[in-house]
């Protein structure tokens, strides 16, 4: 009998020190706030601060926020990897309506003689992984009218910049769309499609552990300065557009991301 209790006693010691282990576990977990923050769908879909006209949709490749007031995009947000960057599927050329965009929407004949370039959000070069995505990147809710030398130059060497680092530190989180400054904008086709004032893109990395993002702003219009004199900390941008960006991190972590941006890092 002495035997027996004392091996009851034994497994119970046993049974009380792993119940303590495990909630040791599961509070440093939730608890102790850490930058190795999982990559998700959340952290591609940032959260208005104001009312504004929003259907969200999921494509293969991106998620946007589709505004039928402006019949323009109010971002796209997208996870794009290095392996992503390596792909091999062909450029689209096909512009079209978005089928699961519900109300107005832009359509191609919009664009044509605007003098306004379809610029893409989620660039056709960031689909290149497959089929279905490079096809998807050409729906006019990825779209908006952008200047064409913008288009063709200094928006995309900023593209191009970011495949560069989503290579480098293994993926990145990228969020991107218009800016609308007031009232009173122009518009252009039979939809009155609205032509912004500017364009944000912001970008978030986790590489080794530690959470870094930067914004830019570019006029809707020529430009051929450096990079670094469009970069912004995020939180510039979420003032000026009334958005908070990457919520689903840890507040700690949030805030301490968003108030600065490291050049060197994102090598500007």
């Amino acid at each position: 009998m002495a035997r027996k209790k004392r091996q009851s006693s034994s497994i119970g010691k046993l049974l009380a020190v792993a119940i303590i282990i495990i909630i040791g576990i599961v509070i440093s977990r939730f608890l102790i706030p850490s930058d190795n923050v999982e990559y998700s769908d959340d952290l591609c879909i940032p959260q208005f601060t104001t009312k504004v006209n929003s259907q969200i949709i999921k494509h293969s490749g991106y998620t946007v926020s589709y505004n039928n007031d402006t019949r323009n995009p109010n971002w796209v947000g997208y996870e794009l990897t290095a392996e992503e960057v390596q792909g091999t599927v062909g450029r689209g050329n096909g512009f079209c309506c978005d089928p699961m965009v519900r109300g107005p929407q832009a359509n191609d004949s919009d664009y044509r003689n605007s003098g306004w370039d379809r610029g893409h959000l989620a660039p056709a070069a960031d689909m290149k992984w497959s089929k279905q995505a490079m096809d998807e990147s050409f729906y006019l809710s990825n779209v908006s009218p952008q200047n064409k030398n913008l288009n063709r130059g200094v928006w995309k060497k900023l593209e191009e910049h970011c495949r560069d680092k989503a290579e480098l530190y293994g993926r990145l989180v990228i969020i991107t769309g218009p800016v609308f400054n007031g009232d009173g904008q122009e518009t252009i086709g039979e939809n009155m499609v609205k032509v912004p004032d500017a364009f944000f893109k912001v970008m978030y990395s986790d590489y080794n552990g530690k959470a870094r993002a930067i914004g830019f702003i570019f006029e809707n219009k020529a430009g051929k300065k450096k990079l670094k004199e469009y970069a912004r900390s995020i939180n510039e941008i979420e003032d000026m557009l009334q958005i908070d960006f990457f919520a689903a991190l840890p507040d700690d972590v949030e805030e301490e991301m968003e108030k600065s941006f490291s050049a060197p890092f994102w090598g500007i």
